[in-house]
């Protein structure tokens, strides 16, 4: 009976959890979309915008795959769509052709610096600090 209960509350922990994270990205969805942007597209800008803090600074594309919760294809289209809205610009590696970099336009660098407070905003009202 002991090991059911503890079984018990570690799945209301693990169901508590999710209930949070879904929560919480649907707000930060809700807060962005009127800037063009969805959760997952900040959180790869903001990404971005850490790893490479410079202006012309560049990401490879896979040290982004272990870090967002995406497959790999849907990380390339979001880069796409990042790109096509003129917020990121890929380029290929020259010292690896598979390898492909991105960064930050600076259209992108604005934007981010005005929805960094929002996102910030959602975090600190969903998660209590």
């Amino acid at each position: 009976m002991a090991v059911d209960t503890a079984e018990a509350r570690l799945e209301e922990r693990w169901r508590d959890i999710l209930s949070v994270h879904a929560r919480t990205m649907c707000e930060i969805d809700r807060v962005l979309h009127p800037h063009g942007l969805g959760a997952s597209d900040f959180e790869v800008i903001d990404m971005l915008a850490s790893a490479s803090p410079e202006e012309g600074d560049q990401c490879r594309v896979q040290n982004l795959v272990g870090r967002v919760h995406l497959s790999q294809s849907a990380l390339s289209r979001l880069i796409g769509r990042l790109e096509k809205d003129g917020l990121v610009e890929r380029s290929v590696c020259m010292e690896d052709r598979r390898g492909v970099w991105v960064a930050l336009t600076a259209k992108g660098r604005d934007l981010h610096a005005e929805v960094l407070p929002l996102q910030r905003a959602v975090l600190a009202r969903m998660l209590g600090g």
